[in-house]
C-alpha cells in the first residue's frame, strides 16, 4: 500500500521505520560488543586479583565494585555525562555509554571470575606447583581451564543482560534500538505494535546467543 511516497507494510508502519529500527539494532550490537569486550578484560583483571591475593586487595576493590553494582545504571549514565559536561570535556553518548557499560559489566564479570578462581581446589593448584609449574603456568593451564566451566554460563547471562541494559543509554541521547522505537511511536501512535517489533528484534538477537552458548558448553566445556 502506497502512502505519501512510502510503502506501508503494517498499519501505521512504513518500510523506513523498520530500517530505522535496524539501524538502532546495529548501534545496540556495536555498543554491546565494545562494552563487553572491555568489561571482560577489566573483570578478568580484577577477578583474578581478588581470587588470588589477600583480603586487603579484596576490600579495596570490593568497595568500588559494591558502589558500581549498587547505583542504578541510568543514574551512572546521567552522572558521568554531567561530569564531562561540567568539566568542559564533553564526550559523545557512545563514548560515555562504552565507559559506563564497560565498568558496570566489568564489576559483575569480576565476581564471576573470582568465583571461578576459587572454584579450583587449592590441593589441585598445590599439586601443579609441586610439579614445577610457575604461578602464571598454574593460572593459565590449571585455573583457567577448570574455572571456565563455572564462569562461561554466567558470562553469557551478563552479555545478554548488558545487551538489554543498553536501552538505558537513551537518557543521554544515544539512539539505540529501544529509543528508535520510541521515536517511531511519537509519529505513528502505535506503541503496542512498535514495541512488539522492538521486542522481536531483541529476541532475534538474544535467542541465537543463548542456544549457541548451550551447544558450546556441552561440546567444549563438558
Amino acid at each position: 500500500m502506497e502512502s505519501n511516497g512510502t510503502v506501508e507494510i503494517i498499519t501505521g508502519l512504513h518500510i523506513g521505520d523498520f530500517f530505522f529500527m535496524l539501524q538502532g539494532a546495529k548501534r545496540t550490537i556495536i555498543l554491546t560488543l565494545v562494552s563487553i569486550s572491555l568489561g571482560t578484560i577489566l573483570g578478568l583483571f580484577i577477578g583474578i586479583l581478588r581470587g588470588v591475593f589477600n583480603k586487603y586487595v579484596n576490600y579495596i576493590f570490593g568497595l568500588f565494585l559494591d558502589f558500581v553494582r549498587s547505583v542504578p545504571l541510568i543514574i551512572q549514565f546521567i552522572l558521568v555525562n554531567a561530569y564531562f559536561g561540567i568539566s568542559g570535556h564533553a564526550k559523545s553518548p557512545f563514548f560515555i555509554g562504552v565507559l559506563v557499560l564497560s565498568i558496570y559489566s566489568g564489576a559483575y564479570i569480576s565476581e564471576v571470575v573470582r568465583a571461578g578462581v576459587l572454584a579450583v581446589p587449592l590441593t589441585t593448584r598445590r599439586a601443579a606447583r609441586s610439579l614445577g609449574l610457575s604461578w602464571f603456568h598454574d593460572l593459565f593451564y590449571i585455573v583457567f581451564p577448570i574455572g571456565s566451566r563455572a564462569v562461561f554460563p554466567s558470562w553469557i547471562n551478563i552479555v545478554i543482560g548488558l545487551f538489554k541494559d543498553t536501552s538505558l543509554i537513551a537518557v543521554i541521547g544515544y539512539i539505540e534500538l529501544l529509543r528508535a522505537g520510541e521515536i517511531i511511536i511519537t509519529r505513528t501512535w502505535e506503541p503496542i505494535l512498535v514495541l512488539g517489533c522492538v521486542g522481536l528484534f531483541y529476541f532475534i538477537i538474544c535467542y541465537p546467543i543463548s542456544k549457541w552458548s548451550e551447544r558450546f558448553e556441552k561440546k567444549v566445556l563438558t
